[in-house]
């Protein structure tokens, strides 16, 4: 793991190395202030060289100035050097976003990885800005500091010299403790962050239920618990800090002490000078042992945060499964030959799937939720990756295309439309990136949104808000359609693209599909059986099985599965229809 954290100095070599040249010399600079003291109380002030005095507090100011000037450097470039290595790692992390497979993000909440792209990343930032900087200022100083304390009186000094493995075996003691509060706390927050961002995202079903109340208790004990978590590193801090305090100030008074009874014995030639100088420099020498060991916070977080950083980078990746074939001109068949398939830790969802669909032909999934129609439609594209049987587009096996080439040919119109924040014209151009005006214009008219953008304010740059909030449920749909209709794709899937649109709007959203669909294989998820009365071919699927397939009429002679479904669908509006059509 450490040789993963170095790699991110790389780019930062200079900048590294200007800071810890500087975190150097404020080190060195630290231990001026007692030599002077002692040489101005042992020589200057007994022999009267009043000039000497006056020329060693200027030399002290200029550099106290000096190390102004270099600690502005540390904290200005040290931060910068921190933020450009946070960056960098948003971006790796982004990047791995975008290349796990759909399985990851059924089993991740949004909250949690936005916890690691935001708190961790903040804290392995400024592990790694101020992690070499207080490990060099804090070494040097207390090295200095310390062989400085032994050339005054190597006695006093090694008895000083005693305070260090204490202190560290304190710090040895609550390590663990600390350790574990720390990551318990890290997943306090991601927890509450996951239910932040699952509130904020149905609150209009919360106003819908007015259940205000429930969500706030939800939110509430997640609060609690980043409370308890965030107490119990306290509670670490509060015991180490309490006593790692007690004991250097012990040492303080050991050696004001000590020094005293030296200075009164006048043992050897320890005198007033020396005690003074010996004084001000136990200061220098306990605190960056603090600052040493405090800086085990600060690690534990970083190290907490690039232990969860680390973790999503190491998940596998979509890349895997590529194939090694480019798909590049699809005439659009499609065979599914004895696909089976189920999620993680679910039973079987497709049990010896076999079907195909000529090109440019439409085939329709029909039947009851859970069936394992959408699960179909995923395994297309491969958001989801096969463990038996093969999936066939003009004949060639899907898991012999790049990933990327596969979906470049394949469009998805969904139930749930996503939209992303931004204008109209943005969420149309989702679909080609780089299209000219008079493609994204021929899109939206086929789409039959074209009149409905002219009559908006602000036309093409209108803000449809977070997730299209704006829009109505027909303009999002014709709004997606009118993206397909840019990317123009050869393979056509439409998941119950309509069930949740009025009548009215329903038959304006099936014209522009009708048009989208034209000269296209298609593949076609409805609930609603009218819909779908003239697709070449309709397959009933349940329990993961294709139990019926033919067209509406033969299906309906049969008598089986799909008349039922018919029936009940249609009893109460439509039964003269069906009874016509039974013949």
């Amino acid at each position: 793991m450490l040789k993963r954290f170095l790699h991110y100095y790389k780019k930062h070599k200079l900048i590294l190395t200007l800071d810890l040249i500087a975190a150097f010399l404020i080190a060195i600079i630290g231990v001026g202030y007692p030599i002077i003291t002692r040489v101005m109380l042992n020589d200057w002030v007994p022999n009267g060289e009043v000039t000497l005095i006056f020329v060693g507090g200027a030399i002290l100011v200029g550099i106290y100035l000096m190390r102004m000037g270099l600690r502005y450097f540390v904290q200005f470039y040290g931060h910068v050097m921190g933020v450009k290595m946070q960056a960098e790692m948003r971006n790796d992390l982004f990047d791995k976003l975008q290349k796990l497979p759909y399985s990851y993000f059924d089993n991740h909440e949004t909250g949690v990885i936005m916890s690691t792209m935001t708190n961790d990343l903040f804290d392995i930032s400024e592990l790694a800005h101020h992690g070499p900087e207080n490990l060099f200022i804090a070494s040097f100083t207390a090295l200095g500091a310390f062989s400085y304390l032994m050339f005054i009186d190597w006695v006093l000094g090694l008895i000083l010299l005693a305070v260090v493995p204490i202190l560290f075996l304190f710090t040895w003691f609550f390590r663990k403790r600390f350790r574990s509060a720390m990551r318990r706390g890290k997943k306090a927050i991601a927890s509450i962050n996951a239910r932040l961002e699952s509130s904020i995202s149905g609150i209009r079903v919360t106003k819908a239920f007015t259940n205000e109340a429930t969500e706030k208790q939800k939110f509430e004990a997640a609060n609690q618990e980043l409370v308890s978590a965030r107490s119990e590193v306290f509670s670490s801090m509060g015991k180490y800090f309490a006593v790692s305090q007690f004991v250097t100030d012990f040492f303080n008074v050991l050696i004001m002490v000590l020094g005293g009874y030296f200075l009164y014995r006048s043992i050897g030639s320890f005198n007033f000078g020396d005690y003074s100088a010996f004084v001000v420099s136990v200061g220098l020498f306990i605190s960056p042992i603090n600052t040493l060991i405090s800086f085990m916070e600060q690690f534990e977080n970083g190290a907490a945060g690039f232990s969860r950083f680390i973790a999503l980078m190491d998940e596998q990746e979509e890349s895997i499964y590529n194939g090694e074939l480019t798909c590049q001109q699809v005439e659009g068949e499609l065979v599914f030959d004895h696909v089976s398939f189920r999620y993680e830790a679910s039973n079987e969802v497709l049990d010896d799937v076999s079907f195909r669909v000529e090109k440019g032909k439409t085939l329709a999934l029909v039947g009851p939720s859970g069936g394992g129609k959408t699960t179909i439609c995923h395994l297309i594209p491969r958001f989801y990756f096969l463990e038996q049987g093969s999936i066939y587009i003009d004949g060639t096996n899907i898991e012999n295309y790049t990933l990327r080439s596969l979906r470049e040919k394949i469009g998805i119109v969904q139930q749930d439309v996503f939209l992303f924040g931004g204008s109209i014209k943005e969420n149309i151009v989702y679909g080609k990136p780089g299209a000219s005006d008079e493609e994204i214009l021929l899109a939206a008219k086929k789409a039959n949104i074209l009149d409905f953008i002219k009559e908006l304010p602000n036309g093409w740059d209108t803000q449809i808000g977070e997730r299209g909030v704006r829009l109505s449920g027909g303009q999002k749909q014709r709004l997606s359609i009118a993206r397909l209709f840019l990317k123009n794709p050869p393979i056509l899937i439409l998941d119950e693209a309509t069930s949740a649109l009025d009548n009215t709007t329903e038959m304006l959203i099936q014209k522009s599909l009708q048009e989208l669909a034209k000269g296209r294989t298609c593949l076609v998820v409805a609930h609603r059986l009218s819909t779908i009365k003239n697709a070449d071919e309709i397959a009933v699927v349940s329990r993961g099985k294709i139990v019926e397939m033919g067209s509406h009429e033969q299906l309906l002679n049969k008598g089986g599965a799909y008349a039922e479904l018919y029936a009940l669908q249609f009893k109460d509006t439509d039964q003269s229809v069906y009874s016509v059509e039974m013949g």
